[in-house]
């Protein structure tokens, strides 16, 4: 009888360590090198959706094609997915997905809001960004923070948030942010330049800084000039509280000319009919405006006027703003006979 040959032992093991670094390559390759995304596409999942409907989602719309396989990939994540917009470009792999759904790696944009806007100003900036969805007012019956926004509630920034971030979310999280200063300068002492008292007079008296210059190295100075007039019980005479006045609110002119008539106009926001401070602010501010009121120049000046260059020039004397008045219409002469 014939004896039977058996591979040696290590032969064997030699096989199945071959064996199995195939099928490690294999699944590396299939998961997370293999792709059959053809085109970069955006994919949103749904807050509530399980793996097992996503991935048939993402099977129907030819992005994987295994759900099996995209269910492994998403258990070696972490077993779960989190709802959002993402990106999913060409090229893009089982396990890269399962792993940018897993981590919540979903796609941003970046939402610029600039100083010196009036809310009106500001909800007409989001409504016409298409990253974001839904409206920017409540809807009957809403009782929030958000649904009831006057002008100095809201603070000016680059926000980054999630692509498909609700209007509404954006202007309560820029309400927050301005909430936090009102919070930094109460922890601070709630210290302000005399004859101010209150948060609603810091930015107020900031916001028309905010309008009058967007040189932030003039804030303080302008802000001195306001401060001082305060101090002599003169009327401010800003020409942005006419502004808001004539506008109802909205603080644009469209073009149109502010005119010597309009400086009568009968509101309490006109400064060259009231004293002192306008009721509440007439845009929402920066931090810059802000550190201005609360950190002005050391002036005595009084008045103030463009210098043709994109800066105003100062003055103590009305003899002497009348003297910088006349260049100021002189520059302007020129530059409307060019």
């Amino acid at each position: 009888m014939k004896k039977r040959k058996f591979l040696p032992g290590k032969t064997w093991v030699n096989i199945v360590c071959a064996l199995v670094v195939v099928i490690v390559i294999a699944l590396v390759y299939i998961l997370g090198i293999r792709s059959v995304v053809e085109q970069s596409v955006v994919f949103n999942v749904t807050r509530g959706a399980s793996v097992s409907d996503v991935a048939e989602q993402l099977q129907a719309r030819g992005l994987i094609d295994s759900v099996p396989l995209f269910k492994i990939a998403v258990r070696g994540n972490g077993g779960a997915v989190q709802s959002g917009q993402y990106d999913i470009p060409r090229g893009t792999s089982v396990w890269r997905i399962a792993s940018m759904f897993a981590h919540g790696n979903i796609a941003t944009t970046t939402v610029v809001v600039p100083e010196g806007l009036t809310v009106q100003q500001i909800k007409e900036l989001l409504l016409a960004d298409e990253s974001l969805t839904g409206g920017v007012e409540c809807g009957i019956g809403t009782d929030l923070p958000v649904c009831n926004l006057h002008d100095g509630d809201l603070f000016p920034d680059t926000y980054r948030v999630a692509r498909g971030t609700s209007r509404l979310a954006l202007l309560d999280l820029m309400r927050k942010k301005m909430v936090e200063m009102e919070q930094n300068w109460e922890r601070a002492g709630r210290v302000a330049p005399k004859p101010l008292k209150t948060w609603n007079d810091i930015v107020t008296l900031a916001s028309i800084v905010q309008k009058e210059t967007s040189k932030v190295s003039e804030m303080p100075i302008v802000a001195s000039v306001y401060l001082n007039r305060l101090r002599d019980n003169m009327r401010l005479q800003a020409d942005p509280t006419v502004v808001y006045a004539l506008t109802h609110g909205l603080g644009d002119m469209r073009g149109a000319p502010l005119l010597r008539s309009h400086l009568k106009i009968d509101s309490p926001y006109n400064t060259y009919t009231n004293h002192g401070l306008p009721p509440a602010p007439i845009a929402n501010v920066g931090v810059d405006a802000i550190h201005a009121v609360l950190s002005p120049a050391d002036t005595n000046y009084l008045f103030f006027v463009a210098d043709g260059r994109g800066g105003h020039k100062f003055a103590r004397t009305y003899a002497e703003h009348t003297k910088n008045h006349a260049d100021w219409r002189a520059i302007k002469k020129i530059q409307n006979e060019k």
